[in-house]
């Protein structure tokens, strides 16, 4: 990848509810922000699985799937993904066949096997189920189209049975990358989660990859926090109410919403979540343009990626969209 060639780009949301709004506000701005990437020719959008944290909206992707979807008309929209041990199979496989059947060929099912929550009771709340991973993948395949044209061999999959959307697997570690790459699937790492093995992860993942009937050749995505502004110091401006409300989520506030600029400019951070928040910050994608134009290439040259999915969590929904704007136009979409 030369210094200024193109790479895919994708988003991922995870409806942010700031304090002074609301969920359903949050839903409303998941909405308008798919609309407008899908005219900046962004290639995906995905939306995560969280649950139990007032401060994440997305806790029906399927739902949320639909309601993007029917909102544009020509770019992928998927989960990022469902989290599968919190679901049967089977009603994964007839939600995302019917998504598929309702809105051909723009569909991804991104699976993933964490909770979805830090809290226990939540997680308990959810019936997570203890099967296997892999056997969950393979109960949740058998469901779908053998291929075009070709039915399930199982019974039991109904709409499913008619419709094969794309299934990624998503991780955050080498393991989960070998797992995608022996399987067939595409892999999504989570570089904004764990950015100490983006580069060990997609290249365990090459190295394992076996080719499947869907997927021939590898697929390896990058999904990383991204604060693109006029400036360093704006992009840090953007980025630091998202940085409070996580330190208080890692000291047990699960109840709060995220900050308000203000909030976040008058926290008192310990020596510890200072640091955190710094190391946090360093290792994703944030600045002026030509500063974020310089570190995504980095990233993606020296993980051997394919795709770039931003997240950018921000107060003001206007500098959210400028920030996804200038990460198009730095990467020459």
């Amino acid at each position: 990848m030369t210094e200024h060639s193109r790479v895919a780009l994708s988003a991922l949301d995870v409806a942010p509810v700031w304090t002074g709004s609301s969920a359903s506000r949050s839903l409303r701005d998941t909405i308008a922000l798919a609309r407008r990437l899908e005219e900046l020719d962004y290639v995906r959008f995905w939306v995560a699985e969280h649950h139990g944290l007032p401060s994440l909206a997305t806790s029906a992707p399927a739902v949320l799937v639909a309601a993007v979807a029917g909102a544009t008309s020509t770019m992928r929209v998927g989960a990022g993904g469902v989290l599968l041990p919190n679901h049967p199979p089977l009603v994964v496989a007839e939600q995302f066949g019917t998504l598929e059947a309702l809105y051909p060929g723009r569909i991804d099912l991104g699976v993933g096997r964490a909770p979805g929550s830090a809290n226990p009771a939540t997680a308990r709340l959810l019936r997570r189920s203890g099967d296997e991973f892999r056997a969950q993948i393979a109960e949740l395949n058998s469901y779908f189209a053998a291929g075009p044209g070709e039915p399930a061999p199982n019974p039991h999959s109904g709409v499913a049975g008619e419709n094969r959307p794309p299934m990624v697997l998503l991780g955050s570690s080498p393991d989960s990358a070998r797992m995608a790459g022996a399987l067939g699937l595409p892999y999504a790492y989570a570089h904004h989660i764990n950015a100490t093995a983006t580069v060990e992860s997609v290249a365990a993942y090459r190295e394992s990859f076996q080719p499947s009937v869907q997927f021939p050749t590898p697929h390896a995505i990058i999904a990383a926090l991204v604060f693109a502004d006029d400036t360093d110091e704006q992009a840090r401006e953007l980025a630091a109410p998202m940085l409070v409300g996580q330190v208080r989520m890692r000291s047990g506030r699960l109840e709060s919403l995220f900050p308000t600029p203000r909030q976040a400019a008058d926290f008192s951070y310990t020596d510890a979540q200072r640091e955190w928040a710094e190391d946090r910050l360093e290792r994703q994608i944030w600045g002026s343009p030509e500063r974020v134009r310089d570190r995504a290439t980095e990233l993606v040259r020296a993980a051997g990626a394919d795709e770039l999915m931003a997240l950018t969590m921000v107060y003001d929904h206007e500098r959210r969209i400028h920030s996804y704007e200038l990460l198009a136009e730095m990467l020459g979409r």
